[in-house]
């Protein structure tokens, strides 16, 4: 495989260059960015794996830069950010964004995180094509194409989104707890995850039911979890 690349982009000089030395020691090629706009032109001219980007960053914003390049890509996106309140990790991940780490962080666990994001962009989809599509009603999602679509309409949907609506379809009808997507999905234990998983449950209804308060595919049962229904 080729190599991947991670995009760094932080206006504080110091925790790039400790991001790179760190990446670097995984094998991953880094691309280094100091706000929005540079991190954009970045991925106009790299190949991009997955992008570390910070919130609070001169000329453009790490949210808004999330909002561009959501408009074009599903590379994984994972926030970094020295705010740690849940309303702020909820409003990253609203933006579009994957995973989101707070300031100050640990190495090795923002390191396993990336590892996990990169593991579900780079091999989500290219699951054995023995299974086919998978179908439930109008609801078709094919593990080859790496696409969702409802009534034949294809639903973009970022790597995360995918891996969740992968993991439920290969399950049909099957309840599946927070705890239990989060460590399916993500591959490493769950911790404290149900704004995590929860938020990326609501982007994904908004983008493929009629009507996200009432659907029809994807839905909670209250105190248990998610199922994606039977049709």
């Amino acid at each position: 495989m080729d190599e991947l690349n991670v995009l760094v982009c932080d206006d504080d000089a110091l925790i790039v260059n400790a991001l790179e030395i760190y990446l670097k020691q995984e094998n991953y090629g880094v691309v280094k960015a100091y706000n929005g706009k540079q991190a954009l032109e970045a991925l106009s001219n790299h190949k991009i794996h997955l992008i570390l980007l910070d919130i609070m960053m001169p000329e453009l914003d790490g949210l808004s830069a999330t909002i561009k390049i959501r408009q074009a890509q599903n590379v994984p996106i994972i926030i970094l950010s020295a705010k740690s309140e849940d309303t702020d990790k909820i409003i990253g991940l609203n933006f579009g964004a994957d995973d989101y780490v707070t300031k100050p962080f640990n190495p090795l666990e923002l390191l396993a995180r990336v590892k996990s994001q990169m593991r579900r962009y780079t091999m989500l989809g290219s699951i054995a094509h023995k299974s086919g599509v998978l179908k439930s009603g109008s609801l078709e999602l094919d593990p080859e194409a790496k696409e969702l679509r409802v009534d034949g309409e294809v639903v973009k949907l970022t790597a995360t989104e995918y891996g969740i609506m992968l993991f439920l379809m290969r399950n049909l009808g099957h309840i599946f707890s927070i705890n239990e997507i989060y460590e399916n999905v993500w591959n490493e234990p769950s911790l404290a995850t149900e704004n995590t998983v929860s938020v990326h449950i609501r982007r994904i209804r908004e983008k493929m039911e009629i009507n996200p308060k009432e659907p029809k595919y994807l839905k909670v049962v209250w105190g248990i979890g998610y199922k994606i229904e039977k049709y």
